[in-house]
């Protein structure tokens, strides 16, 4: 990192802002944890009033979270007009630093609407997970400071580590609901497996013709398979004779 150093207090700061953010990254919902990114950046982030993420998804700007409805409000302005400095910092890589004094040539709707709500400086960072989430991390502040170079290098070192935490979060959720679903399947495969034998031991048929049994009965039913073949089950279970 070049420029000025950041100053010892705001590097506390951003570490206390760190710890409480890794806190909701292993507790809270997708959404939840998003929420936190913005509430947590604020604190990090000297001169910082407002917070949003812009999530790219198809091509197509949204606000996945905000700490103000202005900061939405902002973002839409921008995503209407097809330009901004969100947007500029989520296709360009690069942080974008702004003070509105200064963008009303480059981006003349979101400065007049930006202005009028009282936001004078503006400060954005690239957000780039994996390739169902990029966009942007947007900082707004209320007075016309501009933000300082070492607020963007806060800003770039929270984004970085937020990536990764973020990363390391959808790859543990992703593996759990793999878990899940190949416990299900197996479980599935298992009531299944019983409901064949019952139907070859009762009918005294092989194993393709008990399949292709239930299978039948799924389809006329319009009942999933597994549930047919639990139903026959608990038939035996209860001391009926399945069909």
């Amino acid at each position: 990192m070049t420029g000025a150093p950041i100053p010892a207090e705001d590097i506390d700061e951003l570490t206390a802002a760190m710890a409480d953010l890794t806190g909701a990254l292993e507790t809270e919902s997708a959404e939840e944890i998003l929420q936190a990114v913005c509430a947590e950046a604020i604190r990090a982030i000297p001169g910082a009033d407002m917070a949003s993420i812009t999530a790219i998804r198809d091509g197509e700007p949204t606000t996945a979270a905000a700490t103000d409805d202005r900061a939405v409000d902002i973002d839409h302005v921008q995503y209407a007009a097809g330009e901004g400095p969100c947007l500029q910092a989520a296709s360009s890589g690069e942080i974008v630093r702004v003070p509105l004094a200064t963008a009303g040539r480059v981006w003349p709707e979101f400065t007049e609407f930006a202005g009028s709500v009282g936001v004078g400086s503006y400060l954005a960072a690239p957000l780039r997970v994996d390739e169902h989430l990029g966009g942007a991390l947007n900082l707004f502040g209320f007075g016309d400071h501009g933000f300082a170079e070492t607020d963007s290098q806060l800003l770039k070192l929270y984004t970085t580590i937020v990536t990764f935490g973020l990363r390391t979060t959808r790859r543990y959720h992703q593996a759990r609901q793999r878990a899940t679903e190949l416990e299900a399947a197996m479980r599935s495969r298992a009531v299944i497996e019983q409901a064949k034998g019952i139907l070859m031991a009762v009918h005294r048929i092989s194993a393709d013709e008990a399949m292709k049994r239930l299978i039948t009965e799924s389809q006329h039913t319009n009942v999933k398979l597994r549930d047919i073949a639990a139903r026959f089950v608990a038939e035996l279970s209860d001391g009926a004779t399945p069909g």
